[in-house]
């Protein structure tokens, strides 16, 4: 049987290694780990979802992505023809963004975000992430955050605020958990609870993810 390509495309900022307790049934599935670059001058988020798909060597590939890494792979499904499109602690739209988000949109408050001070990770982190009381947090920040260049930073998040996708796409598979402080489940509509699971339970609901996405994967 041949196996399934799933591409897994990383949360803002993180590097792939969020990913490295994930683990699927070899016999049936084989993972590829998709990377954040630095976005060139002017460049969309389209025209950089365009430029990411040129990574992917498969036909009907399964996309996985994570927070803004969601976000990325919606956009990216224009270029690629996806058998399935998963997103884990994101958005379908611009609709539902928290209230918070959608103000830094209205008084362009992305632009005074302070990137540059990337240098301490627990700034950046607490918008990445969210303030999650996990042990060791800082550690877990130093590990994943591996994009700290300025230019991907103010770049990211004005993406991100700006995003203008309104209407949800019908075919997007949405897991979310119930427990998610950087989007709030309230906001959000249509989505596969996970119990107590945070902004971060790519990291630490693992087990969670490991035993139900190979089914959601394969569900038509």
């Amino acid at each position: 049987m041949e196996k399934i390509p799933v591409y897994f495309m990383p949360g803002m900022a993180a590097s792939s290694t969020i990913f490295e307790r994930i683990h699927l049934p070899e016999d049936q599935f084989e993972i590829f780990l998709l990377e954040w670059v630095l976005p060139l001058d002017g460049e969309s988020l389209k025209q950089y979802a365009e430029r990411i798909s040129k990574e992917i060597k498969h036909e009907n590939p399964v996309l996985v992505g994570v927070s803004f890494g969601g976000v990325l792979v919606q956009e990216m499904a224009k270029f690629v023809n996806p058998r399935k499109i998963i997103i884990i602690s994101s958005v379908k739209s611009n609709a539902e963004f928290p209230r918070r988000m959608k103000m830094a949109k209205s008084i362009k408050a992305y632009k005074l975000f302070p990137t540059g001070l990337m240098q301490n990770v627990e700034t950046f982190a607490k918008f990445s992430f969210g303030n999650d009381k996990m042990n060791k947090r800082l550690k877990l920040y130093e590990k994943f955050l591996s994009m700290r260049d300025k230019k991907y930073l103010d770049w990211a998040l004005e993406q991100i605020i700006l995003w203008d996708r309104t209407e949800p796409d019908s075919k997007v598979v949405h897991i979310h958990g119930d427990a998610d402080e950087v989007f709030p489940p309230k906001y959000i509509k249509n989505f596969i609870p996970v119990k107590d699971g945070t902004h971060i339970m790519i990291i630490n609901k693992f087990r969670w993810l490991n035993e139900h996405l190979p089914k959601i994967i394969l569900d038509n």
